[in-house]
């Protein structure tokens, strides 16, 4: 038995491994080329914008990476924490998504409270973004619906929830929905639907926070997903 556990705690660090050199090498390539780019002389002003939010967008992926590989190593919290207010990352990722929810006829709104908290502010993001996509990508159009809230609760606690119309899910299928590379529906994701990570990423950045997930179907469909994550120290609420 240790043995067959050991043979299985090798694969799950060679798959690390081998997922580190694949997905950070293009990221550096791709940023290698837009340094170059961004100081040449000949750009544009409005070029140049665009090459430096591409370099922005390149870092957070890169930043994102290396926070999940981390998470892929260890089973601690996670030690390197800053401020983080989840109010400013729902208002951000609202913003941020609300195009591709209008193209998938789907409405998005925030109702964001105060809700500091410690933590990953990339990883926080995704967090946030994963649920919200998660939930643009499952519903019901022409008349769906996301609404993403955040507050300070007692007892030193902040929560997120994330709302959805879409189809009814039988309870029995939500512990599934955590699990890597699966949705509801099928035991495997479609090429065309995503990796079918997003949920199990949003647990295991939750628990990394010293926090968890929950989430329950909604009467006539859809989902309501809540995340808890330990206040931030000194903001106590009575």
């Amino acid at each position: 038995m240790l043995e067959r556990l050991d043979r299985s705690f090798d694969g799950q660090r060679r798959f690390v491994a081998n997922a580190s050199h694949e997905l950070r090498t293009p990221l550096t390539l791709s940023r290698a080329v837009l340094e170059y780019a961004a100081h040449r002389d000949a750009l544009t002003p409005e070029v140049r914008q665009l090459t430096e939010l591409l370099l922005d967008i390149n870092l957070r992926h890169e930043r994102l990476i290396n926070g999940l590989l981390l998470l892929a190593r260890t089973d601690n919290e996670m030690l390197d924490k800053s401020p983080v207010d989840l109010a400013d990352v729902v208002a951000h990722t609202v913003t941020h998504l609300t195009p591709e929810a209008d193209k998938a006829d789907v409405r998005v709104g925030g109702e964001p409270s105060p809700a500091p908290t410690l933590g990953d502010p990339v990883l926080l993001e995704r967090l946030v973004q994963n649920l919200v996509e998660n939930g643009i990508r499952h519903n019901a159009p022409p008349d769906g619906w996301v609404r993403v809230a955040c507050r300070t609760l007692p007892g030193g606690v902040v929560e997120l929830t994330v709302s959805n119309s879409g189809p009814v899910i039988p309870r029995y299928e939500i512990p599934g929905l955590f699990e890597p590379f699966r949705r509801y529906g099928t035991e495997r994701v479609d090429r065309d639907r995503g990796a079918g990570l997003g949920l199990s990423i949003v647990r295991s950045v939750a628990r990394a926070h010293g926090g968890d997930v929950t989430a329950e179907p909604r009467d006539g469909g859809g989902l309501l997903v809540r995340v808890t994550l330990p206040l931030a120290p000194d903001q106590a609420v009575a």
